[in-house]
C-alpha cells in the first residue's frame, strides 16, 4: 500500500445520507474541514454542488432503493477502507390530516424516514462489527418526543426512530458500536419547501387548524437553528466518549424537552394547545 492510501485510510470516515442540502450538506462540509473522509450520498449527485476531492466523494443513494444502498456502501469501503460513522439523515415531512393522506403518501413517509434508515444501518453494520467499533447517528427531531397538529405521520416516523435507536443501542454497545440520536427543533433549511409534503385537503372542517399551522411555519422564530448548528452537534455526538445518547439542538427543542422531562406530557400538551389556540 502506498503512502497516499495509508494516509487516506488512516482518517476517520463518515457516510451521510441526504447530503444534497441542509443539515446533510452542512455536516459533510463541517466534517471535511475537521479532517475526516466524507462519503456524501444523495439521490442526484450530478446535480449537487458539493465539491469532490480526495477526502469528499459523492455517491448515489435513494434510501428506498436497496440495490443503490448496497452498491454505494461497497464503493465507500473501496474508496475509504471503512465507515466509522453512519449518519442517517435522509428524510422529509408529510403533513396534514391523516384522513386526507393517500395510501402512497403514508407508505412513502415510512419508507424514507424509517425503513430507509433501517436498510442503511443493516448494510453498514457488518463492517462496523468487523472493526468492533463505529457510531450510528440517527437524525430524529424534537418531533420524536413532542407532537403538534397535522404531523401525525411525520411524528410517527420520528417516534419510530427514537424507539429503534434506543433498542439498537442495547444490542450494539457490547459489540463496540454506539447509537446516538440528534434531535433538532426548527432548522432554517428547505424543510418547509422542497422537503415538505402537504396533503390535498378537501375537507373544510380542517381549514382552521391548517391555516394556523401554515402561519406558524412561516414565522422566522419557528426556525431558530442553522444547519451548521446541527452539524456541530453531530460532530460532538460522533466524537464523545460519553454514554449520552440523545443530543437536542436549538432553544426550542431544549425548552420543549425540558418541559416534558420536568412537568410531564400534560404540560407540553397545554403549551401546544395554547400555541394553536385549540
Amino acid at each position: 500500500m502506498d503512502n497516499t492510501k495509508k494516509s487516506k485510510f488512516s482518517k476517520k470516515t463518515i457516510l451521510i445520507t441526504g447530503a444534497s442540502t441542509g443539515i446533510g450538506k452542512s455536516t459533510a462540509e463541517y466534517f471535511q474541514n475537521k479532517g475526516w473522509n466524507v462519503a456524501a450520498s444523495m439521490r442526484n449527485p450530478q446535480k449537487n454542488d458539493l465539491k469532490e476531492s480526495k477526502s469528499l466523494k459523492k455517491y448515489k443513494i435513494d434510501v428506498t432503493n436497496k440495490k443503490q444502498i448496497n452498491d454505494a456502501v461497497k464503493k465507500v469501503i473501496k474508496d475509504f477502507g471503512r465507515v466509522d460513522v453512519l449518519l442517517n439523515n435522509a428524510g422529509y415531512g408529510a403533513f396534514g390530516p391523516v384522513e386526507c393522506a393517500t395510501d402512497e403518501q403514508i407508505r412513502r413517509q415510512f419508507d424514507v424516514n424509517v425503513f430507509g434508515l433501517i436498510d442503511m444501518t443493516k448494510v453498514v453494520l457488518p463492517y462496523m462489527r468487523k472493526n468492533k467499533s463505529g457510531v450510528i447517528i440517527n437524525i430524529s427531531s424534537v418531533a420524536g418526543q413532542v407532537t403538534m397538529p397535522l404531523g401525525s405521520l411525520y411524528h410517527g416516523t420520528k417516534f419510530c426512530v427514537e424507539g429503534i435507536s434506543e433498542a439498537m443501542n442495547y444490542e450494539l454497545n457490547p459489540l463496540g458500536i454506539k447509537v446516538k440520536l440528534v434531535e433538532p427543533g426548527g432548522v432554517k433549511t428547505d424543510f418547509a419547501g422542497r422537503s415538505l409534503v402537504m396533503f390535498e385537503n378537501e375537507i373544510r372542517d380542517y381549514d382552521p387548524i391548517i391555516n394556523k399551522m401554515m402561519k406558524l411555519m412561516h414565522k422566522n422564530d419557528v426556525w431558530p437553528s442553522l444547519p451548521l448548528d446541527v452539524a456541530k452537534v453531530i460532530y460532538k455526538a460522533s466524537s464523545t466518549n460519553s454514554k449520552k445518547m440523545r443530543f437536542p439542538v436549538g432553544s426550542d427543542a431544549k425548552l420543549m424537552l425540558t418541559v416534558k422531562r420536568l412537568f410531564g406530557p400534560k404540560a407540553v400538551n397545554w403549551l401546544i394547545k395554547k400555541m394553536f389556540k385549540i
